[in-house]
This record gives C-alpha cells, structure tokens and sequence, in this order.
C-alpha cells in the first residue's frame, strides 16, 4: 500500500462556477419577466413565470449535484497508528477520509475526443462519487492504494469514432 502522500485524481476545473450560473439565472429570469410583461395585455403570462421558476429550480438541483462530485483524491498518511488514508475532495470544499481497504470499484472513463477522463468510484454499502473531469490518472497507483477494489477503464460510449477533425 501507497504510504506516502500520492495524488490519485486531479480534477482540470476545481471551482464551483456559481457566477456564471448565478448571471445565467439572472438573464433567463430577466428575458422571460420581459417577455411575460410585453405580452400581460393580450394573453396568460402564467406560463412565463413557470417556466422562469422551473428553470430556477433546475439549476439549484445542478449546483447541489455538481458540488458533491469530487476534485481531487489523495492517499494521505493517517496520524493515529500511520495507516493510510483516501482523502477525496468535493467541488463544494468538504473533505471526506475513507479507509482504501473499503473501495469496491474504480472505474475510469476516458474521453473519445478529448484528452481527459472521468472517475466513478465506489465504496462498500453503494456509495458511489463521481468525478469532475481531468486528466487521466495511472492506473497502477489505483491497484496498488486500493487492494481490494476492481480497477477498470473503459472507452466512452459517445463521442465521435476515429480520429476526430
């Protein structure tokens, strides 16, 4: 087992991108209020203030989703008895430890068209993390931290075949 402080998964975009989600609701909101404040004369505007807070409400399921998903994982030295570590870092800033030896699965999807991946990880008891897309990681490290864990990857399943333009 790794004992020493080793990177596991690098996310390329760490951030929680709340700004550009906050100027996405504003503009929606503001061209559908707009929109529904032209046609108040002539017709039912309901339909324009449902679908403003339906999107609203869509967007706030996104952001708690995409703050779950995981940034970076790290194998760290414990301090109590030196035992190592799994460290996963969410999108939203909240640091989980996890024992290795409690992976079930790693599997790492690369990308058909891009030069990344995408991790899906599971512990025992089904709980599963997903990772932000980032480069990808060395397979090796993930046997080696993780005895008991079927290590995989795999192809995407969409994208575009061969080599793209």
């Amino acid at each position: 087992m790794a004992v020493s402080e080793d990177l596991l998964w690098d996310a390329e975009d760490k951030g929680t991108r709340i700004v550009p989600r906050l100027r996405r609701m504003a503009v929606i909101g503001g061209c559908l209020g707009l929109f529904g404040l032209v046609l108040w004369v002539d017709s039912d505007v309901r339909w324009a203030l449902c679908a403003a807070a339906a999107y609203v409400l869509v967007e706030v399921a996104h952001w708690a989703w995409d703050r779950r998903r995981l940034v970076e994982a790290r194998i760290v030295v414990g301090e109590s008895g030196g035992l190592a570590r799994l460290r996963l870092r969410h999108a939203g800033g909240r640091i989980t430890e996890h024992d290795p030896h409690h992976v079930a699965r790693v599997l790492i999807i690369h990308d058909n068209v891009h030069d990344s991946a995408k991790l899906r990880l599971r512990l025992r008891r089904k709980r599963l993390f997903f990772g932000r897309p980032g480069y990808s990681p060395v397979l090796t490290t993930w046997r080696e931290t993780c005895p008991g864990a079927a290590v995989n990857d795999r192809n995407a399943w969409w994208g575009m075949p061969g080599i793209p333009d």
